[in-house]
């Protein structure tokens, strides 16, 4: 084999890898590519605690727009067991820390 095989062979590789980088930038710039995580504020949903009660089933607390709802997941089936409760603010939520 002679060594301008090898040469032609590393070119072709870094003109097929710029040609892959160049459209993820173009789909990026044009709006197809991922868009950025939205940020904290903008979040409307989150586990504010989960806990494990057997190998199956675990109680989450899920907080939907300041209202928080207790389910119980991992079973048969999924079970609201409780809804509508008013989440905390954050001032009782630093009287209970110890």
């Amino acid at each position: 084999m002679d060594w301008t095989l090898y040469v032609r062979t590393v070119l072709a590789l870094i003109f097929v890898l710029g040609l892959i980088g160049a459209a993820s930038w173009a789909a990026r710039k044009s709006g197809l590519g991922p868009q950025g995580r939205v940020g904290r504020k903008g979040r409307r949903l989150a586990v504010v605690e989960s806990l494990g009660l057997d190998g199956r089933r675990r109680l989450v607390l899920v907080r939907r727009d300041g209202v928080e709802h207790l389910l119980l997941v991992g079973g048969v089936s999924e079970l609201v067991v409780e809804s509508g409760i008013a989440a905390p603010d954050a001032k009782t939520l630093e009287e209970q820390k110890p």
